[in-house]
């Protein structure tokens, strides 16, 4: 329900805060009052189209923000969720800004949204019903929801049943369409696969293998280089028989200093630099004279060689840039070869499933089906009793169904469902949403939002004189509909007829006045005896006399009755 409403610098209104309770509450007051106004801003909270001729003259926005409260098993609590949006003990506030300029600023609990998200959460939260604004129930689209819900569990239960065999259909449907449209590409995918999965797995790479093998290449192709200079280094460091080599040498200017390093620290520093050379140079002699005798000349190695990094070559130009690169593509496709062979293997198998999956899904479908159509018979019973009351007991109201043909599948079931209306007897029956709007729309209107909204979920039902046309005995039969749909929401109700204004739990006094050369809208909460001078205005006009005071204060005795009665 709408707790809190706050408007600054909109149209007429430069700013006014107003409380609303649960129940029924009206807003009455003169032609041109603002009364309207307040309900297009509570719309524009909705996600109504907003305009920059709603800002007031003179200011560069117009705010609006309303707080609310709805029940946490409804459609607003999942829709929250699903948008991310935090929220406390099922409470929301919603903010729109209108800039001069034409831009729109939502925020839902201070998070921005677009209009778009605005008006689909507006939508679990406010009814706005006006003369020419039907929402729902003149929108065939949503006709069949409202007849699910009006099946209550059961039908919610089965509906769910259905859907989930329907995407577990679509999902068999889809595999198979994308296995016979592909077919050829499939089976040419396959053979590819086979063979590059062959020819990675018979090469049996090892990781940085190109390496290794490019170093040995290297060595068998500079062999006679290599081993001369192996040799070379080695009779340099170990001289000949006639001649000392460097390590010859460096071990007498060892110990030569030897003798002296205690007659000076920096004779010892020498003698140590020498004997780390002199040690150095042992161990290079050592690994030189290794790695001679490892040198082996190997023509046909060096063949094999030449031959693996040719076929690594190949398999680096395919399938990667390096070892590791070929090595995760191989992982990839033998996973997808195995779901592949797998896949073909259950080709039959999916032709069963699907065949199997659609005789389960129409067998609930029918089901639901009928379901449906044994709502619709108590639904169009309802209906009419709630028609009757409203002196519209000749009026015809039907739920058509149009079912889809065989291998056919709604998301939502077999049906395709409208609401049809003959207001007169001998009239063609028509489609609800092509009948003109009027007196008898607003009471077949109220007749359906007397059913639907103990269903619907929606916190707040604003009727913006829905009342238009009617008087007398009809009159009072709105103002009880209303009453009782109040029952089960709150219910905001603009009106002129008296008989609805004396049925409310709340009533508010709208009025405008010149301040400043600037016409200013207000709005006021009447006590007891601010509502009899009000209902009396409304009865009598410009001039307000005792009996019509008399005449007000009995129509408030009377709605009083009516309503403990109604209980």
């Amino acid at each position: 329900m709408l707790q809190e409403l706050s408007i600054k610098n909109f149209a007429i209104i430069a700013s006014l805060d107003v409380e609303f309770e649960n129940g029924m509450t009206v807003l009455t007051g003169e032609t041109g009052a603002g009364k309207s106004i307040i309900i297009d801003a509570v719309g524009l909270l909705a996600g109504g189209r907003g305009s920059q001729h709603f800002v007031r003259t003179g200011a560069d926005k117009a705010v609006i923000q309303g707080a609310f409260i709805f029940p946490k098993d409804g459609a607003t609590y999942h829709m929250l969720d699903d948008l991310g949006i935090d929220y406390d003990d099922g409470a929301i506030i919603l903010q729109r800004e209108i800039y001069r300029s034409g831009r729109n600023i939502c925020r839902v609990n201070g998070m921005l949204v677009n209009t778009s998200t605005l008006k689909q959460l507006g939508e679990t939260i406010v009814d706005i019903h006006g003369q020419n604004e039907h929402q729902e129930l003149m929108q065939p689209d949503k006709h069949l929801r409202l007849l699910d819900e009006f099946g209550g569990k059961p039908v919610a239960q089965l509906r769910q049943e259905y859907h989930s065999a329907y995407d577990q259909y679509q999902h068999l449907h889809q595999a198979m369409v994308e296995r016979n449209t592909h077919r050829n590409e499939w089976a040419q995918r396959l053979d590819m696969l086979r063979f590059q999965v062959a020819e990675i797995k018979d090469a049996d790479l090892k990781p940085d293998e190109e390496t290794q093998l490019t170093q040995q290449r290297d060595r068998l192709t500079n062999f006679q280089k290599i081993n001369a200079a192996l040799q070379e280094g080695f009779l340099a460091l170990n001289g000949e028989e006639d001649a000392p080599g460097a390590l010859d040498l460096s071990g007498q200017a060892m110990n030569a200093l030897a003798r002296i390093t205690a007659l000076d620290p920096e004779y010892e520093k020498l003698h140590d630099a020498l004997s780390s050379a002199y040690y150095a140079l042992q161990d290079a002699s050592g690994e030189l004279s290794r790695q001679a005798d490892l040198m082996e000349w190997d023509e046909n190695k060096l063949d094999e060689i030449e031959q693996r990094l040719e076929v690594i070559h190949q398999l680096k130009r395919k399938y990667g840039d390096s070892e590791a690169q070929i090595l995760a593509y191989y992982d990839k496709i033998s996973h997808e070869l195995t779901d592949m062979e797998a896949a073909e293997l259950d080709e039959g198998d999916l032709d069963t499933q699907l065949t199997k999956q659609e005789t389960h899904l129409t067998a609930l479908g029918k089901q639901l089906s009928k379901q449906r159509h044994q709502i619709a018979k108590k639904l169009e019973v309802a209906v009419k009793g709630e028609l009757g009351d409203l002196y519209m007991a000749k009026t015809v109201f039907q739920v058509r169904f149009k079912t889809l043909g065989e291998h056919q599948f709604y998301a939502t079931g077999l049906d395709d469902v409208e609401f049809y209306i003959q207001p007169n007897p001998g009239e063609e029956i028509r489609p609800l949403a092509k009948i003109a709007s009027g007196g008898e729309l607003s009471r077949l209107m109220l007749a359906l939002k007397t059913i639907f909204s103990q269903s619907q979920g929606v916190t707040s039902i604003i009727f913006d004189e829905v009342d238009t046309g009617v008087s007398g005995r009809v009159a009072q039969a709105i103002a009880e509909k209303i009453s009782g749909i109040a029952q089960n929401s709150q219910v905001l109700c603009i009106t002129h007829l008296p008989q609805v204004a004396a049925m409310s739990d709340h009533h508010y006094f709208i009025a405008k006045e010149v301040i400043g050369k600037r016409t200013e809208t207000h709005i006021q909460r009447l006590n007891t005896k601010g509502r009899v001078t009000e209902l009396a205005r409304m009865l009598a006009g410009t001039t307000v006399t005792e009996l019509t005071l008399d005449h007000a204060q009995e129509l408030l005795n009377m709605a009083k009755d009516e309503k403990k009665t109604a209980k």
